[in-house]
């Protein structure tokens, strides 16, 4: 697989420029590390209050789950309002709702006032059969109680068998290359400095905050962490979501364009939705096939997986990207925005989406700039770093920590090593796996990658390989 998505190649990134005079050290107001829809969307908010805003990147803008996203921002999102009415009551359901309802209508708006395309499409959940059409229609019935304007269908309009679907209107579709690209702009003309290929290394103290990569020290009052799982292991999230790897396919077809964002409610998951190409011609993507990261090898066999079913049900469809995603689901199912520790302002983070970064991300920056700025969200509180609402996710921490320790058991025990040589993740020491469509190593503990040569291509780690003898 080529690992370049779509938008990568659709929307080619240009950097802003950074003024010559600009001090890195500080001191800043925020530092926001990493430049996705959360770091730059929270830049953007805290310039445009007077902030003086710094965002580094380790690698490039949208080099995350961002550029990789199918870019759904849509308000109907699988089953994931069923999934987080299994563990809590609806009116945490209602607020997340909210809280997304605030966040798309946020990226309509900016859409709208900055020239970044977008369309308007239905989205649906759908089954293949008897248990996902049960699925689906538990998330009827949990979005319409939440306030969702859901209706149900017996069939939809799709080239092979499905058992009902929930439809929810007027949901919104984009590029979210160009989404970043607009906001990475207009933050910078409200002051923000963004920079590129400067890694984290180190942070401590707190007022000032310091900050320590490879070639600075950097000074501020707050440090924003929007990279999805923290790279400080301060606050243990690492022990409370999973890293999730998925698939993007995109294909030239003959066929007629599906006219709808699909998602389907049982497994093998299969998302569909249209999109045109740099060049203006009609596409189809194809995503789904998802696993843990680093715990199901041949990885190529997912994308296989997906090909497959692509050439039996679209047949003639040329294939043009295939890329991956990584995003980490809340072991109590809702996303997390605010402290890394308990009382402690100074460092912020955000994450935890559970694929659905496109509205919640954006939400998760309105609660974050909020909470500096001294204002009042209604919904925050289920976004909520620290909460009683946590609790209910105990039973699932447990089994996912379970998993960890028995990867962690797996990859040092020496007659279960395939190799004589391994090489161990710089964060929590597991032993990583060769992930073989994308040529990386990939941690089965807490989802850490590394390049073939080593160095990190997502956290938490921020050291690149070492070897251990077996």
């Amino acid at each position: 697989m080529t690992s370049t998505s779509l938008w990568h190649d659709r929307t080619p990134w240009h950097a802003p420029a950074v003024q010559a005079d600009v001090d890195l050290a500080g001191p800043w107001d925020v530092v926001v590390v990493g430049a996705g829809l959360t770091g730059l969307t929270t830049a953007l908010l805290l310039g445009r209050a007077g902030k003086r805003v710094l965002v580094l990147e380790a690698r490039q803008v949208g080099a995350g789950a961002t550029g990789s996203s199918t870019a759904k921002v849509s308000l109907l999102q699988g089953t994931r309002l069923s999934s987080i009415r299994r563990h809590h009551p609806a009116s945490t359901v209602a607020r997340y709702v909210e809280a997304n309802r605030e966040g798309q209508a946020w990226v309509e708006r900016f859409c709208d006032e900055h020239g970044v395309g977008l369309a308007h499409a239905p989205a649906y959940t759908y089954g293949h059969g008897r248990v996902g059409a049960a699925r689906a229609r538990r998330e009827h019935d949990v979005a319409r109680d939440a306030g969702l304007p859901v209706s149900w269908t017996d069939q939809v309009d799709l080239p092979f068998p499905t058992s009902g679907a929930v439809r929810l209107d007027d949901q919104v579709q984009l590029d979210p290359m160009e989404l970043l690209g607009a906001l990475a702009a207009e933050a910078v003309r409200h002051g923000v400095v963004v920079v590129e290929g400067v890694r984290v290394l180190k942070v401590r103290g707190s007022s000032p905050v310091r900050v320590t990569t490879y070639e600075h020290e950097v000074r501020t009052e707050r440090l924003v962490l929007a990279t999805n799982m923290p790279i400080l292991d301060r606050g243990a999230f690492f022990s409370r979501m999973t890293p999730a790897r998925s698939y993007g396919l995109a294909y030239r077809t003959d066929a007629e364009p599906v006219g709808a964002m699909y998602l389907s409610a049982d497994q093998p998951s299969r998302s569909l939705r249209d999109a045109v190409d740099q060049d203006g011609q009609q596409l189809l993507l194809v995503g789904g096939s998802g696993h843990t990261t680093g715990r199901s090898t041949p990885t190529s066999a997912h994308v296989d997986e997906l090909r497959t079913w692509t050439a039996e049900h679209f047949p003639g469809a040329r294939e043009t990207h295939a890329w991956s995603a990584q995003d980490f689901v809340p072991h109590h199912q809702l996303p997390f925005a605010g402290p890394l520790l308990p009382g402690s302002d100074h460092l912020l983070m955000a994450g935890g989406y559970a694929k659905w970064g496109m509205t919640n991300a954006v939400a998760a920056s309105l609660a974050l700039s909020s909470r500096i700025l001294g204002g009042h969200t209604e919904w925050a509180d289920a976004f909520a770093t620290w909460s009683p609402h946590e609790l209910r996710g105990l039973p699932a921490s447990a089994k996912m920590n379970a998993e960890v320790g028995i990867e962690l058991a797996r990859g040092w025990l020496p007659p279960l090593r395939r190799t004589s040589r391994s090489k161990v993740c710089t964060h929590l020491g597991g032993v990583t796996t060769w992930n073989d469509a994308e040529s990386s190593w990939d941690c089965p503990l807490h989802g850490s990658r590394f390049d073939a040569d080593g160095s990190v291509l997502d956290g938490p780690a921020v050291c690149g390989l070492r070897h251990a003898e077996g």
